[in-house]
């Protein structure tokens, strides 16, 4: 007989996003402007794509053809961005681990941690990290009444508490940070992070911390990468992307940075390598990014394409500032949008989100993200992303201010 893995049964419902397609996708041959899935819509850098053809001259030579390369990334990209990303930082070229997307490594990275540890994460917060966890048999069963699973504590994320979380009151292993925050366009401090650096080193526990949106940072004293605090390279773990960086949504490359300095412990209390051990999963499991694409990312790095990746991150910044200043027009309370391309909102009234995710798309044709859609404190809250054209964007809070509200 064979029998499934029944933690999957414990899943709530469907995916987020597609739970959004099917709503939208049932309003075929309207024009519906989409602020939802943080999908980017500018081209390529040029730069990217001069190198990538230049790869693909190189695949048509047997004397510069490719075939399988390293798993963890050719030489030479893994330099890029340990000199380009994380220079001054102390970041090794063997710690940097080359993949196909951040979203797989945030839920692979699971892999490695007994499924005893719990887990912390903010609400609202990035599904993937709560659904891994479920599939894994790391959450506990579902409780309907706290609309929580029973073995994960949240902590909550929202308006009330300035979207500064609180640290653990229970004793946690695990704890997944994004900054700048998905969903919220929130950000921490370099001396808030810290606390959080402080909090992983007293108590043994670990931060998985994605810094998929850290290009979009403008401020100062928000740090781009969670090893700019001390002691960081002994309690996490930080996952980055090409994909709102430098347009590779379609494309597909990340990097997962795993410092030799970081270890577990196995049942007899002996120190297990963090990175030998990924080291192992990804060899395994992984046969590695195409040559050609690894050759656009390593485009990124140059003094052309770090210019044209600032002029496309600059045009969604403005896309973003066109958002806020439609939505502060309307007297609706907003927040992110800065140092990030999502604006979280307040519903008017407070609304249901899924209500308002209707309402919008059915009276105003414009498509965000329901805030209940990433968790309990995402309730009377919704997305809206700065990943479209100049004049959709315009257009979209034009169709806002004509919205009876």
């Amino acid at each position: 007989m064979l029998l499934i893995n029944e933690n999957y049964q414990r899943l709530r419902g469907s995916y987020l996003f597609a739970e959004m397609a099917k709503r939208i996708n049932a309003h075929k041959g309207k024009d519906i402007i989409k602020l939802g899935i943080g999908d980017v819509t500018c081209p390529l850098p040029s730069a990217v794509i001069d190198a990538m053809k230049s790869a693909v001259d190189d695949m048509a030579t047997s004397e510069n053809f490719h075939g399988y390369g390293p798993e963890q990334g050719y030489a030479w990209l893994r330099e890029a961005i340990a000199t380009g990303d994380v220079d001054g930082l102390d970041i090794d070229a063997d710690e940097i681990f080359v993949s196909d997307g951040a979203k797989c490594d945030t839920g692979n990275i699971g892999e490695l941690f007994s499924d005893t540890c719990r887990v912390a994460v903010l609400d609202p917060v990035y599904p993937v990290y709560v659904d891994t966890n479920v599939m894994s048999g790391r959450s506990g069963e579902y409780d309907p009444a706290k609309k929580g699973y029973s073995n994960m504590t949240y902590l909550p994320s929202s308006a009330e508490n300035n979207f500064k979380p609180s640290l653990p009151k229970d004793k946690v292993d695990i704890i997944y940070l994004c900054y700048p925050n998905n969903p919220t366009g929130t950000v921490l401090t370099k001396e808030e992070l810290t606390v959080w650096v402080e909090y992983a080193k007293e108590n043994g526990a670990l931060i998985l911390f994605d810094a998929a949106y850290e290009a979009f940072i403008r401020q100062e004293n928000v740090p781009h990468s969670i090893y700019e605090i001390d002691g960081a390279k002994e309690v996490a773990v930080e996952f980055r992307s090409f994909s709102k960086t430098a347009g590779f949504t379609g494309t597909r490359c990340a990097y997962t940075i795993v410092p030799k300095t970081l270890f577990g412990v196995d049942s007899k209390g002996e120190k297990q390598s963090l990175n030998a051990m990924w080291n192992r999963r990804h060899t395994t499991k992984f046969n590695g990014v195409p040559y050609i694409t690894q050759r656009g990312a390593q485009a990124c790095y140059s003094d052309e394409g770090k210019k044209q990746i600032r002029q496309v991150i600059d045009f969604y910044l403005g896309n973003a500032k066109v958002i806020l200043d439609g939505l502060s027009a309307l007297d609706i309370e907003c927040f992110g949008g800065v140092n990030s391309p999502y604006i979280w909102l307040k519903t008017p009234g407070g609304m249901p989100s899924w209500d308002f995710f209707d309402k919008l798309l059915n009276e105003a044709n414009v498509a965000g993200t329901p805030g209940a859609g990433f968790g309990n404190s995402g309730e009377g809250y919704f997305r809206l992303t700065a990943f479209n054209t100049r004049e959709n964007t315009i257009k979209a809070m034009e169709r806002f201010a004509a919205l009876k509200l």
